[in-house]
């Protein structure tokens, strides 16, 4: 029996996305894929609301999406919001 590996990736706010906005925090406003679906890298996962403007959230590798902050969850720069993993 072969162990298996599991290769997680954490989906973040990247920061940068603060860099002409004065407001500390964001929302997540939506997933685009259901939890547990399967995602490839750099496809967009999730759209965050910082003042007026939206996001794209994009995929950090390919695997399996898992959702760690709801719809509405207020977030900072550099937040982790949810992972990308795949069995190696």
């Amino acid at each position: 029996m072969t162990d298996h590996v599991k290769l997680t990736n954490p989906i973040t706010v990247e920061g940068d996305l603060w860099a002409t906005n004065l407001m500390p925090e964001g929302i997540v406003e939506r997933w685009l894929y259901a939890d547990g679906s399967f995602v490839e890298a750099g496809d967009p996962v999730a759209v965050v609301r910082i003042d007026d403007a939206l996001h794209d959230v994009m995929a950090p590798s390919k695997g399996r999406l898992h959702i760690g902050c709801k719809t509405n969850t207020v977030v900072e720069p550099g937040m982790t919001i949810g992972h990308v993993s795949r069995d190696i």
